[in-house]
């Protein structure tokens, strides 16, 4: 057991956080995302949702502080705005959370779908939730930890 570390945090999951290294990144996907089609490491948490996960991994990895957007959502379709869908609630609250936990205002920028895919097959892991709302993917870049 340890201290002050999330406990959904996996021995497995602590260590790909550990051996990634700055600029790496790391996907946090919905439960729709072809997680299994697209990483060599791919993590299953079904029972998380993806918010939360990001939480978990912000609480003990630093986010890039040399980027303009150190997490990247996948942009909404234009048929699903043009039903009209809305920017989901999840990026802000993402987005507020990962900024009180790092102490400074983190930006959340956009991916169009597929350029989100071509991303996530370089990633360095993927970890598939059991979201279940749409656009629940976010992309987080590894920054360091600053003294």
């Amino acid at each position: 057991m340890l201290k002050g570390i999330p406990k959904v945090l996996t021995p497995e999951m602590l260590k790909i956080l550990c051996e990634m290294g700055h600029d790496d990144e790391i996907v946090i996907a919905d439960a729709h995302f072809p997680a299994e089609a697209m990483g060599k490491r791919v993590i299953q948490y079904p029972c998380i949702s993806a918010p939360e996960m990001v939480e978990a991994i912000v609480k003990v990895m630093p986010l890039d502080t040399y980027v303009d957007a150190p997490v990247k959502v996948m942009s909404l379709v234009e048929s699903d705005i043009q039903k009209g869908m809305k920017t989901p609630d999840m990026w802000e609250q993402v987005r507020a959370r990962a900024s009180e936990i790092e102490g400074f205002e983190v930006k959340l920028g956009e991916y169009e779908r597929f350029e989100f895919y071509e991303h996530a097959r370089k990633a360095y892991a993927i970890i598939q939730t059991g979201e279940e709302r749409q656009y629940g993917n976010f992309m987080l870049r590894k920054g360091v930890v600053l003294k």
